[in-house]
Formats: structure tokens, C-alpha cells, sequence
């Protein structure tokens, strides 16, 4: 008997669920082995894992802003990007799994955020740290920031390989119709 689960929804819930599990673990991991503030050196003077903790959005921006205002401001920006993820999904032609995938990485990232902030008082814990070139550091990030990276990566190659593709299965042509 064949499936009546489609490819991209095969995609999209395995790729969602699989980058949600990986953040859950990582953050659980660092949680029960470093405390807070602590870094412990991976690769010498280039890669640590940390213990930190980011009250703000990227580059902590918003970090300073009163607890309950950056909460309310990031439960609903979350809540509207889950929207458009699910509004995009929606649109995808059924065989489509790669731009499903990508939706997929980006839904398990945000879901990933969106829980450490209501579950950690408006913050998200970060462990990833990378020291670059003259000593700047990179700021430290998570798992689920690197998978919503990714998926608008792979959304912005996908659309770069398909321009001027025609999704509905007949063939565009460059030349007007008479």
C-alpha cells in the first residue's frame, strides 16, 4: 500500500525533528557538563565550547531591553516566522524535498530558540565559540542558529539553480506569446 505521507512532508517533519532533537541534546549536554561562563578548548586558540547564555536576538542585539518587552518581542517574532515557514510549506509542489528540507532546518532552529526562550527566561543557551583572525571572536551561537543559517542558505541556492524554472510542469520559454 502506498504512502499518503508526500515526499516534501517526508522532508520537512524528518529535517525539523532531527535539527530540533540535535539543539535539545547539545544544550542539555553543555548544561549538565559546564557551568555557566565556563569555556573549554576544542581546538587550540580557534574553537571552544562555552556556556553562555544571549538575552538578545543575533550579535545580541535587543539584549538590553527589559525582560518581559525582549520575551513578548521574541516569542512573537518566532511565532510569525513559524507562520511563513508553514505559509512557504504550504506552497511547495508535493515531490519538492529539497526546498523542504531547507524549510525543515529552518523550522527546527526556530522551534529550538523559541522553547530556550520561553523556558529560560527570554534566553537562548549558546556554546559554540570561534576565535578568527587577530583575535576577534565570532559571537558565540547553537545548533539551532547554525540550522536556520543552513535552511536560508539552501533556499537562497534553490531559488539561484530554479530562476526561471516553471514550477507548474510546463516549460517557460523566454519568447512572448503571439
Amino acid at each position: 500500500m502506498p504512502s499518503a505521507i508526500s515526499p516534501k512532508t517526508k522532508a520537512f517533519v524528518l529535517t525539523a525533528s532531527v535539527a530540533l532533537a540535535l539543539d535539545f541534546a547539545t544544550k542539555a549536554s553543555v548544561l549538565s557538563r559546564l557551568a555557566y561562563g565556563d569555556r573549554h578548548e576544542v581546538i587550540e586558540g580557534f574553537f571552544y565550547i562555552t556556556h553562555v547564555r544571549n538575552p538578545g536576538a543575533a550579535f545580541s542585539m535587543f539584549a538590553d531591553a527589559p525582560e518581559n518587552i525582549r520575551l513578548f518581542f521574541f516569542v512573537g517574532i518566532s511565532l510569525l516566522a513559524l507562520a511563513i515557514i508553514f505559509s512557504f510549506f504550504r506552497q511547495l509542489a508535493p515531490g519538492e524535498r529539497f526546498p523542504a528540507f531547507a524549510l525543515g532546518s529552518i523550522l527546527g532552529g526556530a522551534a529550538g530558540n523559541l522553547v530556550d526562550r520561553v523556558f529560560r527566561g527570554g534566553e537562548v543557551v549558546d556554546f559554540l565559540h570561534f576565535r578568527l583572525w587577530s583575535g576577534y571572536s565570532w559571537p558565540d551561537f547553537n545548533l539551532a542558529d547554525t540550522f536556520i543559517v543552513v535552511g536560508v542558505a539552501l533556499l537562497i541556492l534553490e531559488l539561484l539553480v530554479t530562476e526561471g524554472e516553471d514550477r507548474t510542469g510546463g516549460a517557460e520559454t523566454d519568447t512572448p506569446p503571439a
